[in-house]
């Protein structure tokens, strides 16, 4: 697998098939605390004899013996697992050693297009008939059936819902098409470039224009900061089919593809099936080049600033060295695992620092990374407040070059080797039990940097040999080695102009070395003090819902609990703890503290631990607290292991009634929060993302992101007085996953049950009652200040809640699937005019009466006329006729199988059992699930599109540029 303890520099800023949503959510930076959130850019494989043969071979490191690897005689490889969770499906990728690295200048961003054409049109299926062709097989367009493209790679990822021989024998077929027999015309790429240009510009934001400029700093005259995989907007209007048909038949080609199948088939079979499908597939005309990556230059220490409007202020030290190419290897693995263990003690320091009452800065770490084989780039990066970037960037060196001058501690040595520890023995012990698709992606992601694909336990055993004697000084030996190379290199990214510019921010970052520093203070250790919250409670009322397997509890205090014991994953077990009413009981004409909550809350830490030493107490544990705030509870949950099950309930039973409340958390989340507005306001789908909640709710305040003005005046008592007598409330507590009934009962009634007596469920406050907007002939206008061609156009019509007729949610839902296919055949893929139209269908289990079904686009100014045109016109063939045969299975099987999917995860059950003890409605709409999608017909989805898909009703939303933009 990819090394859990390998640190990464730069997230991957690969292309995919299908956009992502935009999230206006409060969510504080976090740059060392979980080491496998940001992976490591991707990376050219080594050009080498040995492209086919796999680097097991080479390795004393061994391969997972659980995987069959194969290499046709073409050259093309294989790796077939059999893995049955979920049971009776499969996930396939298909890699191509071929990215934006391989393109020459009159070609940059054809190997993206070149993905996108894959999809339209090939020897033996027609222009965009290969997405029809999944969907009939039940895989939902993105969610199952993507591509990425990036600097070095193109994957092609499809999940089949199904491993039976017909899904196979077409997924392989459709995999084989792309590999080289795609018609590549003129007229479908002229059809295609409206969409790929939208793309261009929907990633086209700060963040990524910051990312390429810190490139093009750290990796002066190397190739990859001139390679970026979306290309140049003048290539993408202008190339001819030829240039791609070139990249095709130089980089599509059997010795630089990898064919990965995970997945619950019979290995022997899947085997013949391939080589029987690829086994004749011969490369067409001469092999293209090798790129030319540059080297690394020799620099001294240089300081860029960059002003990009809507970025927030960043700075980033590097030391560049030439790249680490050598081969997989025990040996290797143990110097990236001890340099990774020094990096671990210094992103705790960093932590520990931005937690602290009044930090210089909002969150800092240190990085390193081969970043496109071109070269291994040593970090420290840095996330500030506007106006204190000075004193973070002082107080970040300094924290970085104490640790290398006065080392690591042995007592912080042994903290990240413990919880290193936990997470690879929760890993190893829940081996059997891993899921398909996540399988299927680690394998690819081996492929890049030629690693060996290892099991968790053979991770777990190896590391064990590695930290066995391993010292403090061992491990301060390699970070002050990690620290060394061409630079340092100073990089600010800021929304505006510094006062002095480059050589101010050389200034003070000079000054900042030549402080003298003092070693650091050891941590005082602390202990666990909740594990006693009273007298266990007493079961009063315990019920069996035999059907579902599942097990309602009512202990005396009112505390209620359900159970599902699971064997979807081994080792995994999941606790949420609902308390009090949500939003239901939250103002609904002013803006409170609730956006806040998800951050301020968990790391306000405890009355008698702060979150900093809960880390330290719990490191040995598996164990999580995470806050939401939903509509009807608070929810705090976390993921356990069965011998941790008993610590998960009592951390969450203590921050349920000795909460901490720290300001300085809440403070921390507050400076955060006052640099979203202006990375928001930089892009169309930043705007909407932040006020469509409260707009599409008539402006009900509980749904809406405060002004600037509202998060600057905000306080930390703010948050308390809101969150206070919502944890005075009811409690329902939920396990799902690997324990057994008895367990819970005995971990819940030590903590949640022990508690003193809770209310029962209140009747439905007065803030039940949401409303749709009323419909206007004009669309309402919000603006953005980013590029001049990007709009959104946003077309919503009210429906109804879930509950009162669930039959007619499910045709809802399907009808919102159809009116997805339409507009992504009228607007994606007959003209042109987005990257990704989007549907969505919302039927309320909460507020009565509400719901709606919404359509949206980013698309140029000139376009934003016909999404309103044609979702109009397409409401009304809807409402006229039936749908098409072909149109509802295309939309109800990825239905059904989504739903089937979900089914086999721990995660589905613990959200459709929340509120069923006292609901038991609930429990009706997790058992007709599946029936009820199969029973809509053709005519259930007219009548739906006749009833509520009304010209009358429609509501309408754009964002466009601000004047002057």
């Amino acid at each position: 697998m990819n090394h859990t303890f390998r640190l990464a520099l730069l997230a991957s800023v690969s292309l995919s098939l299908v956009a992502g949503g935009a999230d206006a959510a409060v969510r504080l930076p976090h740059f060392g605390k979980d080491k496998a959130a940001a992976p490591a850019a991707a990376a050219p494989a080594q050009a080498d004899a040995g492209r086919s043969a796999w680097p097991q071979a080479a390795s004393d490191v061994a391969a997972d013996p659980a995987i069959r690897f194969g290499v046709l005689a073409n050259g093309m490889r294989y790796a077939i697992m059999k893995n049955a969770t979920p049971t009776g499906q499969a996930s396939m990728r298909l890699r191509f050693d071929a990215g934006s690295l391989m393109e020459r200048d009159e070609q940059q961003g054809l190997a993206h297009f070149l993905e996108h054409m894959a999809f339209k049109g090939s020897a033996h299926v027609p222009a965009d008939e290969m997405v029809k062709i999944l969907e009939r097989h039940g895989l939902a367009f993105g969610a199952d059936t993507n591509a990425s493209t990036s600097w070095d790679e193109t994957i092609y990822k499809l999940d089949l819902p199904k491993a039976d021989d017909e899904t196979v024998d077409t997924t392989l077929m459709l995999l084989r098409e792309a590999a080289d027999q795609l018609t590549l015309s003129q007229d479908a790429m002229n059809g295609e470039r409206g969409v790929v240009l939208s793309e261009e510009r929907a990633r086209d934001t700060p963040p990524l224009r910051v990312f390429m400029a810190r490139m093009d700093f750290f990796l002066k005259g190397q190739l990859a900061p001139r390679r970026m995989p979306i290309g140049k907007v003048d290539v993408l209007k202008n190339a001819p089919v030829s240039l791609i048909r070139d990249f095709y038949s130089r980089y599509y080609r059997p010795d630089r593809a990898v064919l990965i199948a995970v997945g619950d088939f019979d290995v022997d079979a899947l085997e013949a099936k391939i080589k029987a499908k690829f086994g004749d597939w011969k490369p067409a005309g001469p092999a293209g080049p090798e790129p030319d990556l540059g080297v690394v230059a020799k620099r001294g220490t240089e300081a860029k600033v960059f002003v990009e409007p809507g970025a927030p202020t960043s700075v980033q030290v590097a030391w560049i060295a030439p790249p680490d190419l050598t081969p997989d290897s025990q040996a290797k693995r143990r110097r990236d695992l001890v340099e990774s263990l020094g990096m671990a003690v210094l992103n705790r320091r960093l932590e520990r620092i931005a937690r602290s009452g009044e930090p210089p800065f909002i969150g800092a770490g240190a990085f390193r990374s081969n970043l496109f084989h071109s070269a291994r780039v040593t970090a420290l990066a840095v996330s500030a407040q506007n106006d204190r970037w000075k004193e973070a960037l002082t107080a970040a060196e300094q924290e970085q070059r104490r640790v290398v001058e006065f080392g690591v501690r042995q007592d912080e040595l042994d903290r990240e080797i413990d919880e290193l520890r936990a997470k690879l023995k929760a890993a190893a012990d829940g081996q059997a039990t891993r899921r398909t698709p996540a399988l299927a992606n680690e394998i690819v992601g081996t492929l890049a940097d030629r690693e060996v694909q290892t099991n968790p336990a053979q991770d777990l055993a190896l590391f064990e040999q590695q930290v066995k004697g391993l010292t403090a000084a061992e491990v301060s030996k390699a970070l002050k080695g990690a620290f060394q190379g061409q630079g340092p290199l100073v990089f600010m990214a800021a929304p505006t102009a510094i006062d002095g510019g480059d050589k101010a921010l050389a200034d003070v970052f000079a000054a900042a070395q030549n402080a003298k520093l003092t070693a650091g203070e050891a941590q005082v250790a602390k202990t666990w003090p909740y594990e006693t919250f009273g007298v266990p409670g007493k079961v009063v009322e315990r019920k069996e819902v035999s059907d579902l397997d599942a097990v309602f509890v009512r202990f005396a205090n009112g505390v209620r609990l359900t159970v599902k014991p699971t064997k979807f994953r081994e080792q995994q077990i999941l606790v949420t703890a609902r308390i009090g009413d949500g939003r239901l009981g939250m103002p609904k004409d002013r803006v409170t503290a609730a956006w806040a909550a998800g951050s301020a809350f968990p790391e306000g830490g405890l009355d008698q631990l702060s979150a900093e030493e809960l880390d330290a107490v719990l490191r040995s544990k598996i164990v999580g607290a995470r806050f939401a705030l939903e509509d009807d509870a608070v929810a705090m949950s976390g993921g356990t292991r069965p011998d941790d099950l008993q610590t998960e309930l009592q951390l969450l039973a203590a921050y349920a009634v000795h909460p901490g409340w720290r300001p300085e958390a809440f403070q921390r989340t507050r400076t955060y929060g006052e640099t979203l507005h202006d990375q928001q306001d930089a892009t169309a789908a930043g705007v909407m993302g932040r006020e469509l909640p409260a707009l599409i709710r008539s402006g009900d305040k509980r749904w809406a992101f405060p002004s600037r003005q509202e998060i600057t005046a905000s306080k930390p008592e703010d948050l308390k007085a809101l969150l206070q007598p919502q944890l005075a409330g009811p409690i329902e507590v939920l396990v799902v996953g690997d324990t057994t009934v008895e367990k819970a009962i005995d971990a819940v009634a030590s903590t949640f049950g022990a508690l003193p007596a809770r209310p029962d469920a209140a009747p439905p406050a007065a803030g039940a009652t949401v409303a749709f907007p009323a419909a206007s002939a004009a669309p309402s206008v919000l603006t953005h200040k980013g590029r001049a061609d990007q709009t959104m156009g946003f077309m919503a019509w009210p429906t109804e809640d879930f509950f009162s007729d669930m039959q007619r949610a499910r045709t809802l839902r399907i009808l919102g699937d159809v009116l997805q296919l339409r507009l992504t055949d009228a607007l994606r893929i007959k003209l042109g005019a987005t990257y990704s139209p989007s549907v969505s269908a919302s039927s309320s289990s909460i507020y009565p009466r509400y719901g709606f079904i919404a359509a949206s686009m980013e698309t140029p100014p000139a376009t934003l006329d016909a999404f309103f045109t044609e979702t109009a016109r397409i409401a009304a063939d809807l409402r006229a006729k039936p749908v098409t045969d072909d149109e509802l299975k295309r939309a109800k099987a990825p239905a059904i199988d989504s739903v089937e999917k979900r089914m086999q995860t721990n995660e589905y059950w613990l959200n459709g059992l929340a509120g069923a003890q006292t609901d038991g409605r609930r429990l009706d709409a997790l058992r007709s699930a599946v029936p009820a999608l199969e029973r809509v017909s053709a005519a259930d989805v007219q009548k739906a599109a006749q009833t509520y898909l009304r010209d009358d009703k429609a509501w309408k939303l754009e964002v466009k540029p601000a004047a002057g933009q």
